[in-house]
């Protein structure tokens, strides 16, 4: 068969690999001019099954109320009367928060995530592919009491699912990470998930575009998809810049560009982007900058170590499809960053980052077939688009090639939201 993949970020680059596997013809479509250079080219960098809760959840109302007027906030929305999709993926968000949602979203989420480490590992021991990957864990620190004694509530929950969330002193989390001892009197404690991973996402997609070609798969970079062509209830092309192009198959792997392009064929996708920041600084070999992957609870901020640079990424702004960075959001994080790190590097040379996460209600992609016969969805990933990758990649060529998937997709499909619609 032969299958259009329209996108070429991790996502897109990971779904082309597996179909390529999978024995079926495969191209891959995308605006940029090379793989991964939109929201796969600067993320947090973390594979972070273990962390992986829904942004819906019964404290994060209250938490964005507190966070309102402050420009430095994890959170961000900017509310403007003229933005109905925003107004509309709210209203859903908050559906979701309540526990027994949450607890349903949790499950959904984890089945991908978990999945999509064990694939991601297995492409390692496959391929050998290199990028700038740490196999330490990542290591979530908190400074409020209160907060800390929440997690270590929701460690003991977690482990239900079967992932390991080691509670941790502050004196154990600099014994892990030294790099932490310079805030340490601040540090309430820590829990250590050791199975996490951490990689440069963008490193990753590039080398593994390689890979895709030797396989035979073809990349049309520079092309801007214009939309979709219609024939008797299927998809017969896709109109791009350059012209036609056809296939048997068609994923969607947008991103948050996703919702345009379905509503053109009926589909309405609760997707939003959610514009996440980050700050890239060289290591000198004589920094304290930290090798374990850490996540600072109270500013909502991760940092990995890619090699000889250190990744700083966090906030979510939610303003519509702008990509523009706020500097006082930009400005916040790396002071953020030299708090918590002051020795890490040479934060004056900081190259900074802003780009936009595909976002749903309830914080879980949406994959699999659509009421189109030859339309199927990889998209919607959010913050775990980098860790959820290879695993939504590999049940949807299982699903595209008519194979038993190793996952249930209960749940995970467009059909679990109302207002669906096919024209």
């Amino acid at each position: 068969m032969k299958v259009l993949v329209l996108g070429a970020g991790v996502v897109g680059v990971t779904t082309a690999w597996y179909l390529a596997k999978a024995g079926h013809e495969v191209a891959v479509a995308d605006r940029q001019p090379g793989a991964g250079l939109e929201t796969s080219f600067a993320n947090g960098g973390q594979i972070s099954p273990c962390h992986a809760e829904p942004w819906a959840n019964p404290s994060t109302p209250v938490k964005a109320l507190q966070w309102m007027g402050r420009e430095d906030a994890p959170l961000v929305f900017r509310w403007r009367r003229w933005d109905p999709p925003l107004w509309a993926w709210s209203t859903r968000f908050l559906l979701n928060c309540p526990a027994g949602r949450a607890r349903i979203n949790t499950d959904r989420t984890l089945r991908v995530a978990i999945y999509s480490r064990g694939c991601l590992q297995a492409l390692r021991r496959e391929t050998g592919i290199e990028y700038d990957q740490k196999t330490l864990g990542i290591l979530h620190v908190y400074r409020n009491p209160k907060e800390f004694a929440h997690a270590v509530g929701a460690a003991e929950l977690m482990a239900r699912f079967g992932l390991r969330r080691q509670v941790k002193t502050a004196d154990e989390a600099v014994a892990i990470e030294p790099a932490l001892a310079a805030v340490h009197s601040q540090l309430a404690g820590a829990i250590f998930t050791p199975d996490d991973e951490s990689g440069d996402a963008h490193k990753f997609t590039r080398s593994l575009a390689v890979l895709c070609a030797k396989r035979g798969v073809t990349f049309h970079y520079d092309t801007r998809i214009l939309g979709f062509e219609w024939d008797a209830g299927r998809i017969s092309a896709i109109a791009s810049d350059h012209g036609r192009l056809r296939a048997d198959a068609y994923v969607l792997a947008l991103g948050s560009w996703s919702p345009q392009l379905a509503r053109q064929v009926g589909l309405e996708l609760p997707i939003y982007p959610a514009k996440g920041y980050s700050a890239t600084l060289p290591v000198p070999p004589d920094a304290e900058a930290p090798q374990v992957s850490i996540t600072d609870d109270e500013h909502k901020m991760v940092y990995s170590r890619l090699g000889d640079r250190l990744r700083c990424a966090g906030t979510a702004e939610l303003a519509g499809w702008n990509q523009a960075m706020t500097p006082a959001r930009a400005e916040a994080l790396v002071a953020h960053a030299q708090a918590l790190f002051p020795r890490a590097g040479d934060y004056a040379k900081a190259e900074l980052w802003a780009g936009l996460r595909p976002v749903t209600p309830d914080s879980v992609p949406i994959l699999g077939a659509t009421r189109i016969g030859n339309l199927f969805l990889n998209t919607g990933h959010g913050t775990l688009g980098w860790t959820m990758s290879c695993g939504s990649a590999k049940v949807l060529a299982d699903v595209i090639s008519g194979h038993p998937t190793d996952i249930d997709m209960q749940g995970l499909g467009l059909e679990r939201f109302a207002g669906l619609r096919i024209a």
